[in-house]
């Protein structure tokens, strides 16, 4: 039987990823606290007043090392706890912390690189890479497929997806475009593969790039796509362990 084996969301985009266990989702909405900020780097056009494409913020394809952090947060009093190997733990409040979060990332940003400026947080939207609300997927098959041809263990981590599925064969998630994915009471409308960037080669523990995802996407696939985006057609709430069917 298919089903969900993760759930994960990025508070803070491309600084962190958060364990779940369930989560109520809403028609056309993404997934709550996911993206919610963004770190606008001190070249960025974007404002912070709508949705901006992800070339105006500080992320992994470009500083290796941010994938490595972790996120907890605290809804109730609006906090987020970031963790990293090279790094004291931090307790913030996004958006009355700006200061401290900029210090305590700085020393992760390469001095060659755009450094990271400010804290966006657009009300109602999450910062996702699309300019819809997307909900990720990926199909932990096709990781494992990846994975064993490459000879190299890749944690479905580098993929940064808010749902992990499985009980599909591998890839079979790119015949899913305009299909309907019900989970639990939810459903979504598949809208489009993900295209992926170099963030994938760092490893997620250590944030050192070490693996060439994208020249294996390329050379075994002919193209640099992994997992699928959807949106929320019908709200309600999903669990890890949630059957999941297609049609």
């Amino acid at each position: 039987m298919a089903e969900v084996r993760a759930l994960w969301r990025h508070p803070i985009k491309g600084h962190g990823r958060e364990s779940l266990t369930s989560v109520e989702l809403s028609e056309g909405q993404t997934m709550p606290w996911d993206r919610r900020w963004a770190i606008a780097h001190e070249m960025a056009k974007s404002d912070g007043t709508k949705w901006a494409p992800c070339a105006n913020y500080s992320r992994g394809s470009k500083v290796p090392s941010l994938m490595a952090i972790s996120a907890r947060s605290n809804e109730a009093d609006g906090t987020i706890c970031l963790t990293h190997p090279e790094r004291p733990d931090l307790v913030i409040d996004p958006d009355r912390d700006e200061a401290r979060f900029l210090d305590w990332v700085r020393p992760l940003m390469p001095s060659n690189r755009a450094q990271s400026a400010r804290i966006h947080r657009v009300p109602g939207r999450g910062m996702t890479d699309t300019d819809f609300p997307s909900i990720s997927l990926i199909n932990l098959a096709s990781n494992d497929d990846l994975t064993a041809k490459m000879d190299q263990s890749l944690s479905p981590l580098r993929w940064r997806c808010n749902i992990h599925f499985d009980g599909f064969a591998p890839w079979e998630e790119f015949n899913w475009i305009d299909k309907t994915m019900r989970i639990g009471e939810v459903e979504l409308e598949v809208k489009e593969p993900i295209v992926r960037c170099l963030a994938t080669t760092a490893n997620p523990e250590t944030g050192v790039r070490d693996a060439d995802t994208l020249a294996a996407l390329s050379n075994h696939l002919n193209h640099q796509n992994f997992g699928i985006y959807a949106v929320v057609s019908k709200g309600g709430q999903i669990s890890v362990g949630d059957g999941v069917e297609v049609r």
